[in-house]
């Protein structure tokens, strides 16, 4: 394995058939200023995807969302026709009328009009993991979930997964479909969401965590972040993702960047192995953080 192999940090299997490597990619910064738009340097955005399989990252994330539909256009073109260990997730529900605007619209019929437009825009048979963006509070849950399962039996997506959601959301899906994944905001500084984190490692649920790098604080010169990431020879941010990747072994991060050099920089976070002590007083900067916060 060379420095820069993702898979140093484990396997996980989606839905308990779909093997990937833990530390994923999130294709959302590929995209224009806002998540809007193309790309201000398109070769970059294409080079740091096509980047992705030399280090062993076989996980992408995007949403159709992202640009809107850009993400997934420049994944395809980027990466099409796919390796077969590739998985790509996409996620559908949320609108967008400008730069960092986000609107969800949980519609039966506008789900799975999403969910077939990924499918061209991927250039795909059918999609390994569909994520509902967001459950919208205007439209009646059931009949959002409802539009998931109809997409799993009609083989348009392989495995159906939730993002930010609580354990109750998972618990009301799940009497309509296997929920795959949960993607939630989760980090060293942020364990909003530790009570479904714990939930989905007891069922098995992939978590995938955006925004997994943050540290706040933490990341302060002379800081124990900081002092960590100088005994390790690292920077903050991949303590910060080594820290999320050992915290369970249903962990799938998806750090994202536009540009191959951060790309690198983050995929060598599977190199460093933090100790159980260091983990420990880590573990408790970051709820201390948490709780001032």
């Amino acid at each position: 394995m060379s420095d820069f192999d993702a898979a140093k940090s484990g396997q996980f299997k989606i839905g308990g058939d779909l093997p990937v490597h833990r530390l994923g990619f999130g294709a959302m910064r590929v995209t224009g200023a806002g998540i809007w738009g193309e790309p201000e340097d398109h070769a970059e955005a294409v080079r740091t995807l096509k980047r992705l399989p030399q280090l062993g990252i076989n996980f992408i994330d995007t949403a159709d969302s992202y640009g809107p539909d850009v993400s997934e256009r420049l994944i395809k073109e980027a990466l099409h026709p796919y390796g077969k260990d590739l998985v790509i997730a996409t996620k559908g529900g949320l609108t967008r009328t400008g730069p960092n605007v986000w609107v969800p619209l949980g519609r039966p019929e506008y789900l799975i009009q999403q969910a077939h437009k990924s499918l061209r825009n991927l250039g795909v048979d059918r999609i390994d993991l569909w994520q509902l963006h967001r459950i919208d509070s205007k439209v009646p849950a059931a009949e959002q979930f409802d539009a998931v399962k109809s997409l799993l039996d009609d083989g348009i997506i392989r495995h159906a997964g939730l993002s930010e959601v609580s354990v109750a959301d998972i618990e009301a899906a799940s009497k309509h479909f296997k929920v795959a994944t949960v993607q939630n905001r989760y980090n060293l500084v942020d364990r909003t969401s530790e009570d479904v984190l714990d939930y989905c490692e007891k069922h098995n649920i992939g978590f995938i965590p955006w925004f997994p790098l943050a540290a706040g604080d933490l990341a302060k010169e002379g800081s124990l972040l900081d002092t960590i990431a100088k005994k390790h020879n690292a920077a903050p941010s991949q303590i910060a993702l080594a820290w999320v990747l050992k915290r369970s072994p249903v962990m799938l991060p998806i750090p994202g960047t536009g540009k191959v050099k951060h790309l690198e920089e983050n995929t060598s976070a599977v190199n460093i192995t933090l100790s159980d002590d260091e983990f420990t007083a880590l573990d408790a900067e970051g709820k201390k953080a948490f709780k001032a916060a």
